[in-house]
């Protein structure tokens, strides 16, 4: 005889089909956040059970797919998109490669010193802490915000200034807000000097700070059992691009433009790793190396995005005092000289969308422009992909312009020639003015003057040689060098105008370098991914898409039973099989317990297995947000899942596809 069986739905009565959700109602809670990451263990410190060491974090599960996932979509986007050539090079570097690069010399940030307790702290990050806190204590004070009670375990971790209450003077507000808006442009000594106008002493001891001092952020090491043969651990990838430069185009058959691409791990002896995962000793990193013709840095694809809007903070709307963005396209940025040039900007918008495709709000991404002063030692141009979060704007992506520095370093180090020779379609023909010495009379002549001379002659300029012959067309010419006179006559030198067919062109590349920083944009992904339950604060949930989520769907069976093995296992093989990878959660807790535990992990999707599934061979369908559920028989689910996980559909299009599901299904 049939009969209805009633399994309501775990998170509603009735389900809508694709309701909106509020995912703001509650305000974003970072010490709930933090509370959740720790405790499905997203990461925590490492050597936590020897007392921890600040700046260095061990990934667990979710944490290490959700890195895993970030890097492998960050592949396909940039790696097979466009068709760039992976390496992976060593960690342990000789120190005459940084010597040469300038890492060694300038690879620096600026601490400061508490004068009593020796505490040390970096100095930009100082002046920013206090200054901040007293602006927030100003605008308390005019009544404008309140000011947000700390979670005290938060506050023992931060160690950040103290709010105080107080009324500032506009023209101090106006000051201050200046020098956050391009902080990044001072050198040490303005630091300095920012430090003892403005009263900043540490906030932790309200000492004073010394002056500013820069410690090189590289970690030293030696290579063999001697200790002869200085190292340091990379703080870059990037020097292995450029030394392996040779292979990588012949490799690419001789021909640039062209770009390698190699993620791994880097490390910086930080001042004070205060920041979670946004400023840590060691770490992922993603770089590309472009290698490009310094006379045409066009793009052969920047037509394709010449469109994309950007928000733009450029240095001059920062030297200004402001933090004004711009919302403008590629196109006319670099028609107006704002991006450098073409290339430059096409790999502004290929960050803009992957970062947007992995799940980071458009809304709190921005591309800020380096000032003169903060630019690295071998960049021409740079741009920062910076994501707001809780501590404010932080870099989470660099784009530079290094110009041909490092190839040209590195060749003039080694005496290895690091450059492309490209066959000219057309032969370029000059005539030039060619000095020519009659050796054996020069060395007669002048001894050991005679190098001196033949110096000096060679670096003259067309003009200058011209002359030269003319006067020596009449008898003689006399010329200086370092103060002392030669006298020239035509049997010791003749200048001939000589005719010079090229067909090879010579030239050291110039490049393009987007770096990724894959720890500061995982933290950042889940800090926007994260909200609360309109109905219920205490449940948590991570809308990771699912191109990153750690796990893909959530299988439930509703029951222990023996008879639901065989059906989980092969929903189970099918979305494996499908390259969709799930888990199953066969506690004995209820299902919506389940489903909300899942949520903080993140997984989009869950699919229910029930006893009308075992009979009817049919299996409901979740999705996170909303908890919306749809029904069909299995294959058909399976179809959809694959399709929505693989970004092909998205959940309007699957409610679209299958019924709604209402609770209720009929079992004999």
């Amino acid at each position: 005889m049939d009969r209805s069986s009633t399994r309501r739905a775990p998170d509603a009565t009735v389900i809508p089909t694709c309701p909106s959700v509020n995912k703001s109602v509650h305000p974003f809670d970072k010490s709930r956040l933090d509370a959740l990451l720790n405790r499905r263990f997203f990461y925590a410190p490492a050597f936590e059970i020897y007392g921890g060491v600040a700046g260095l974090y061990d990934y667990g599960p979710p944490g290490s797919s959700l890195q895993a996932n970030i890097t492998a979509e960050w592949r396909k986007h940039f790696i097979i998109e466009d068709h760039m050539l992976e390496l992976d090079t060593t960690i342990m570097t000789p120190a005459t490669v940084f010597e040469t690069s300038g890492h060694v010399a300038r690879f620096a940030d600026w601490m400061v010193k508490d004068t009593k307790t020796g505490d040390v702290l970096r100095a930009d990050h100082l002046v920013k802490s206090v200054l901040e806190a007293r602006l927030a204590g100003d605008r308390e004070a005019r009544g404008l915000a309140a000011q947000p009670k700390d979670d005290e375990k938060d506050k023992k971790r931060k160690k950040k200034a103290k709010t105080v209450v107080v009324q500032l003077a506009d023209e101090l507000v106006k000051e201050f807000e200046s020098i956050l808006a391009q902080l990044d442009n001072y050198s040490g000594p303005e630091l300095g000097d920012l430090c003892r106008k403005y009263d900043i002493r540490n906030p932790d001891t309200d000492n004073e700070v010394g002056e500013p001092q820069q410690f090189n952020l590289m970690f030293a090491s030696s290579i063999g059992p001697t200790g002869q043969h200085p190292g340091f651990l990379r703080p870059e990838t990037a020097q292995g691009h450029f030394l392996n430069f040779s292979r990588l185009l012949e490799f690419n058959n001789g021909r640039v433009p062209f770009a390698s691409a190699q993620i791994g791990r880097s490390f910086r002896n930080e001042i004070s790793p205060r920041a979670g995962l946004l400023r840590v000793r060691e770490f992922t990193m993603g770089e590309i190396e472009h290698f490009v013709d310094p006379a045409d840095k066009s793009h052969e694809k920047f037509r394709e995005v010449r469109d994309t809007v950007l928000s733009l903070l450029d240095r001059h709307v920062q030297v200004s005092g402001s933090t004004r963005v711009t919302q403008m396209t590629i196109g006319e940025a670099v028609d107006k000289g704002i991006v450098a040039n073409e290339t430059l900007g096409y790999f502004l918008v290929r960050i803009n969308l992957f970062l947007i495709k992995i799940g980071i709000n458009p809304k709190r991404l921005r591309f800020r422009q380096h000032m003169a002063n903060e630019m690295a030692h071998y960049a021409a141009d740079c741009w920062d992909a910076e994501i707001e979060n809780a501590t404010g704007w932080t870099e989470c992506v660099g784009c530079a312009d290094r110009a041909a520095y490092d190839l040209s370093v590195h060749s003039a180090k080694t005496g290895q020639p690091l450059v492309v020779r490209q066959a000219l379609k057309e032969p370029i023909v000059t005539e030039k003015e060619v000095p020519e010495f009659n050796k054996k009379v020069l060395g007669k002549t002048y001894g050991r003057d005679a190098g001196l001379l033949q110096k000096a002659v060679i670096e003259m300029d067309e003009s200058q040689l011209v002359k030269l012959k003319g006067e020596l067309a009449q008898g003689s010419a006399t010329i200086s060098a370092e103060g002392k006179e030669f006298a020239l006559t035509p049997d010791l030198l003749t200048i001939e105008r000589k005719t010079f067919k090229q067909s090879i062109r010579e030239f050291t590349p110039n490049v393009i370098e987007p770096s990724f920083g894959f720890g500061r944009i995982l933290y950042t992904l889940l800090e926007h991914s994260f909200w609360c339950r309109e109905q219920d604060i205490e449940r948590g949930v991570l809308s990771l898409p699912p191109v990153v989520a750690p796990t893909k769907v959530l299988i439930v069976p509703l029951s222990a039973k023996e008879e639901f093995d065989p059906l989980v296992q092969e929903v189970s093989t099918k979305l494996r099989k499908a390259g969709i990878f799930s888990r199953v959660d066969d506690s004995n807790t209820s299902i919506g317990k389940r489903y909300a535990r899942n949520d903080e992990l993140g997984t989009p999707f869950g699919v229910t297995l029930d006893f009308a599934s075992v009979q009817n061979r049919t299996m409901t369908l979740r999705e996170r947000d909303t908890t919306d559920q749809l029904i069909g028989p299995i294959d058909d689910v399976i179809t959809v899942l694959t399709e929505l996980v693989q970004g092909t559909i998205d959940w309007p299009a699957a409610c679209n596809r299958l019924p709604a599901y209402d609770g209720v299904q009929a079992v004999d």
